[in-house]
Formats: structure tokens, sequence, C-alpha cells
């Protein structure tokens, strides 16, 4: 996925051991395309993907992850849809969680783990 293809940033907040972004994702963004021409959703790779990359932006990890851990997809984005994306970032473990919000409506939420060994 191109940076292009990043949602739009609406606003960014951090700090030294969390990251938060506002994202508008427009109707005409590419990851619906095909993706159920009459209803429109956001495909949980697609999320991934999203909190995947900023984070490691963020936190200065490379794209090479360990394993992602509870993965969880509870609810549905669909076109012109403002989430929240939130990122903590727990250094002794070498993991981000994350979580796609609006309010008390979590899309989906999991952890990004890196280095070569299990992490408990």
């Amino acid at each position: 996925m191109t940076k292009s293809q990043l949602p739009h940033v609406l606003e960014h907040q951090s700090d030294a051991c969390s990251a938060s972004w506002r994202l508008q994702i427009a109707a005409d963004h590419p990851a619906f395309a095909g993706h159920f021409p009459d209803h429109p959703i956001l495909p949980g790779v697609v999320q991934l993907d999203w909190a995947v990359r900023m984070g490691c932006q963020q936190f200065g990890y490379p794209l090479a992850i360990a394993q992602i851990e509870v993965l969880k997809f509870q609810q549905l984005i669909v076109p012109n849809t403002q989430v929240t994306l939130t990122i903590k970032h727990d250094v002794a473990k070498q993991k981000l969680q994350f979580s796609l919000t609006d309010g008390e409506r979590r899309f989906a939420s999991g952890r990004i783990a890196f280095g070569t060994e299990a992490n408990p």
C-alpha cells in the first residue's frame, strides 16, 4: 500500500509512549474498490496495514513484524467515516497496541509484536 492510500489525517497527537490520529475515510478511498460494490466496507487487512505502517513510522520500527496478537474486528467501517487510530507503545515488550474507535464504538484492535522471540 502506498502512502497515498493511507487515509486523510485530520488531527495527530503523540508523546513518547502513545499516538493518535483522527482519520477521515473517504468514500472514494481505493481500499473500497471491489470490496462489496453495493455495500462497501473497509477491509480488515487495510485497517491492520494502517496500524502497522503508522505505528512503525511513529515509533521507529521496521515494517518487519514478528506476529499479530489478539486481533479483533468488532464493527464495520463504511465510506465517509471518521475514526481515531490510537497506538500505545510498550517499549519493554517491543509491542504496539492499537485500536480504531469513534467514541464508544470500537471497530478494531490488536497488538503488533516485533523482534524474533515470541512475546508472552
